[in-house]
């Protein structure tokens, strides 16, 4: 079935089971609410009495550029519903409030998620302005992901880059980094890809969430739940190792969000990234301390700076009984660069060539030094069968779909779990699978659609789940509800992944730096971690978190909640205000 068409009846399913969930629970008490504290009324105002479930509207047409003097158009912010993400909401509403204090005409637009991702990756002509969340992934632990994806102008057009922020000085020092071996050298070239993007402000930082996750102790031994670095406890490790203490085995998870698609080429979110590092296999995996070991691999040896020679485990099976071998790994390598997976392509990119040795041994050799290789391509690349997606690669050729559009009725990996059954809104369920080299302690893995926070709490304590792996409500509520119950153990993580908002670059007045830089003004940081994270947070100013410091530029430009200094940036850009107090575009 074709990906859009697919998403947008996935939508419309999403939207009823968001009315019914809604009508039925309410989430008040999940919702945060900014109570008083030392921050100013001019940062936080007192919340707006809302509806349990908002009218999502339509999202507004692209306009035509501005006239010179003409009013900024109205600006539209996206965000997901206040009972799937009151966090998000409520941060959303504020920027609104705040926004409007510079004479701006805009418009908070909530939508169930699958609706926001649709619009922004696939209509990026469509949107102006979008809250956004980058999660923490093992992966991620090296910032080379992240420098590249998220910011060079090859991942503009359907990568990680959809906010179209092109900048060839930015993409040399993107590359650059890659090549260096020496690490204090390497670093400089990141503080410096940092800076820049601090300085073009495509994105606005809010926070780098501290993760609240809970668990029943009464079902899982504490002492197997893995607490990664950057990650928390939701990462492969603990999805494998969770040894349970009773004759309830089943590992049974929420998440706020739809499933959008289970495809090992195509990166579509958290709730899918979950099913994805655990049904297909990787090469290398990276640890709960954030280093890079064998998995599906059992040696990687670097004969030097430009060859690695890859041997699989033998044995290994795909989940249809056949054998993985160097032909599989080949083809899961050279396909994001054949242009069929282009948000995979970034990973695969400074390989020159794969070599296969025999059946189980691979020599890749890269075009120029690639210090990331390990983290950033084989412990992030999907390994996938040949015998399954080589005919669908030849299906597709010649027409404007690619890999990314495909689903699988019956998705095959090698993974430590196999697929089993998925219903659109309602659940996705795997199994252990029994063959694998390192089986998982649970025997089934179940990942249930709850989209209203405050009922995933409450099936956390009637056990019908046993893990709450998406919180994204008042996260001193679940430490309250873990003190109540001893059955009940909360763990805080600050996250590699950060809170933003995203602004298209593509429109005006989005394309001035000096409109973005005064948006960026106009965001509470310190309130919003103090009110509405209710201190489960830091403030980010990069895309790479301070919780790994030794990457983290520490001298970056910051954007202080401001409103007088964001009207007086947009005065000397030539902006000005008409006798209503609109914000006027520059004259020529």
């Amino acid at each position: 079935m074709n990906r859009q068409t697919w998403l947008r009846l996935v939508t419309l399913v999403s939207i009823l089971t968001l009315l019914v969930s809604a009508c039925s629970t309410p989430a008040p008490t999940a919702a945060p609410t900014v109570a008083p504290t030392e921050a100013t009324e001019d940062e936080v105002d007192t919340p707006a009495e809302t509806e349990e479930v908002e009218e999502t509207e339509e999202p507004a047409e692209t306009e035509e550029p501005a006239a010179p003097g003409a009013p900024v158009p109205t600006i539209e912010v996206l965000s997901e519903t206040q009972a799937a993400d009151p966090v998000e909401f409520e941060m959303t509403r504020l920027l609104v409030e705040n926004m409007k204090k510079l004479g701006i005409d805009a418009v908070h637009n909530p939508m169930p998620w699958l609706q926001q991702a649709d619009l922004v990756w696939f209509e990026r002509e469509n949107w102006q302005m979008t809250s956004w969340r980058m999660v923490g992934r093992p992966e991620r632990m090296d910032p080379d992901e992240f420098v590249v994806n998220l910011f060079h102008s090859s991942t503009a057009e359907s990568g990680y880059n959809f906010v179209g922020y092109i900048n060839e000085a930015y993409d040399e020092l993107a590359m650059a980094q890659r090549a260096i071996t020496d690490p204090e050298a390497r670093r400089e070239v990141i503080y410096d890809a940092q800076q820049m993007i601090a300085e073009d402000v495509p994105y606005v930082y809010v926070a780098h969430p501290k993760l609240p996750y809970a668990f029943r102790s009464d079902i899982w031994d504490a002492s197997t739940i893995v607490d990664a670095q950057g990650i928390g406890i939701i990462n492969y490790w603990t999805w494998t190792e969770a040894t349970p203490l009773t004759d309830q085995t089943d590992l049974i998870i929420n998440t706020s969000e739809d499933v959008q698609a289970i495809n090992p080429f195509y990166i579509s979110g958290s709730a899918d990234s979950r099913v994805t590092e655990i049904l297909w296999d990787r090469l290398m995996r990276v640890g709960a301390d954030g280093l890079t070991v064998p998995w599906a691999a059992e040696s990687v040896v670097w004969e030097d700076e430009l060859n690695v020679v890859v041997t699989l485990r033998e044995g290994m099976t795909w989940h249809d009984g056949e054998a993985v071998d160097t032909d599989d790994v080949i083809f899961s390598f050279e396909t994001p660069a054949s242009g069929e997976a282009p948000m995979y392509a970034p990973f695969v990119s400074k390989i020159a060539t794969i070599e296969k040795i025999d059946d189980l041994s691979v020599k890749f050799t890269l075009a120029e030094p690639w210090v990331a290789f390990e983290t950033a391509s084989l412990a992030k690349i999907n390994l996938v069968p040949e015998h399954v997606w080589a005919p669908i690669v030849e299906e597709l050729l010649g027409t404007d779909d690619n890999l990314e559009s495909y689903q699988e009725e019956t998705p095959i990996g090698s993974g430590p779990y196999a697929f089993v059954a998925w219903k659109a809104s309602e659940e996705v369920v795997l199994e252990a699978y029994a063959d694998y080299f390192s089986p998982p302690q649970a025997s089934r893995w179940i990942r249930r659609i709850i989209p209203n926070v405050e009922s995933a709490l409450g099936q956390l304590k009637t056990g019908e789940i046993n893990f709450l792996a998406d919180w994204t409500g008042d996260a001193t509520i679940l430490a309250d509800a873990a003190e109540a119950d001893p059955n009940i153990e909360m763990v805080a993580t600050t996250e590699l992944g950060f809170r933003f908002y995203a602004m298209n670059l593509r429109l005006e007045p989005f394309d001035d730096v000096a409109f973005r830089k005064a948006i960026a003004h106009t965001v509470p940081v310190d309130a919003i971690i103090a009110n509405i994270f209710k201190g489960y947070a830091e403030p980010a100013d990069s895309y790479v978190s301070a919780a790994i410091d030794y990457w983290h530029n520490p001298d970056l430009p910051k954007y202080p909640y401001d409103i007088e200094g964001a009207r007086a940036l947009l005065e000397d850009a030539g902006y000005s205000w008409d006798a209503d107090g609109m914000l006027l575009m520059p004259a020529e």
